[in-house]
């Protein structure tokens, strides 16, 4: 039955009163810029209180709820848009390009963030009012979705464990569960699904993402990638292009690229040095991908995004 005026009403009235108070609650236990780690296993909470420049990350699956603030994600060439009304599932590894684009001190961009279980996910599945739920032919593995005042509801639930930490131990898990049902319940679900069941085309195709994710210093053999999915070449390319927005190569490269940028950034790496880390073999052809992917060459690039940091560090 299609929902009336005030019933719309109330639920989007729900979402905001749910909002603001896991608002209230984040807001509450983050008190410095950056991605904290709960005392509740999985749970993490984030914070920014300015805009940030364009970032290299490696997303792991995981569920983000954002709550305040904007912040715009790269992956491949889809560029995905993350505001106060929507989450970001991640069900594989996936290198993206993020930027906070709306942030500030009185308004800083507020989010919790939850690991995926994969085996309780699973677990969730195999029960019998999902055997028939709808397949997908088109999965993705890094998706946004409205965040719903019943998925709300329970990680504000979560969140309220930190307050009472002798809770923790019997309450996190069922709640943390409660989560993951919303989840493969709404209209997202059914990408989650797709990874998480054991033989489906997109479960096969993600063992070979993680293996590219583990082993992207080596030299890639689409043939192998192939052989481990269990699927012919052109099938894998044609999945794995579904779920990544990349093809095989593209994936292992900006795998490479992320890793060597955030050796520099973070390690002080010379360029030919983070290079022949992350498994390039040619100086030259590193930098020259790097400038196209990044916008100039990896010297450069380091030294503008030093600078870049420190003057929004001052201005904050």
């Amino acid at each position: 039955m299609p929902e009336t005026k005030s019933g719309i009403a109330k639920t989007a009235s729900q979402v905001r009163d749910v909002q603001a108070d896991i608002t209230h609650k984040i807001s509450a236990h983050i008190l410095r810029d950056g991605r904290e780690s709960s005392c509740i296993s999985g749970l993490s909470l984030y914070r920014r209180a300015a805009p940030t420049n364009c970032t290299s990350a490696a997303y792991e699956p995981e569920l983000i709820v954002f709550v305040q603030g904007e912040k715009q994600i790269n992956v491949g060439e889809t560029t995905l848009v993350c505001d106060k009304s929507t989450f970001l599932l991640t069900s594989i590894d996936m290198p993206v390009i993020s930027q906070v684009t709306k942030a500030s001190r009185v308004e800083p961009i507020l989010a919790l963030i939850l690991r995926l279980d994969m085996p309780t996910i699973r677990d969730i599945i195999s029960k019998e009012e999902f055997q028939l739920a709808e397949q997908t032919s088109v999965t993705r593995g890094m998706v946004i979705g409205e965040s719903s005042a019943e998925l709300l509801g329970s990680c504000s639930r979560l969140l309220d464990l930190l307050d009472a930490p002798q809770d923790i131990p019997f309450m996190s898990d069922l709640i943390q569960r409660e989560i993951f049902y919303r989840l493969l319940h709404g209209p997202q679900g059914k990408h989650l699904r797709a990874i998480a069941t054991l033989g489906e085309q997109s479960n096969r195709t993600a063992k070979a993402v993680a293996w590219l994710r583990e082993n992207y210093t080596k030299p890639l053999r689409v043939e192998d990638l192939a052989s481990i999915a269990q699927m012919g070449v052109s099938t894998l390319h044609h999945h794995f292009r579904s779920l990544t927005a990349m093809s095989p190569l593209q994936y292992q490269k900006q795998l490479r690229l992320h890793t060597a940028r955030m050796r520099m950034l973070t390690d002080g790496l010379d360029a030919a040095s983070a290079a022949f880390e992350v498994g390039y073999e040619s100086p030259s052809q590193f930098s020259r991908e790097y400038s196209r992917f990044f916008g100039q060459p990896p010297i450069r690039d380091i030294k503008a995004h030093k600078v870049s940091n420190d003057s929004i560090a001052l201005s904050a």
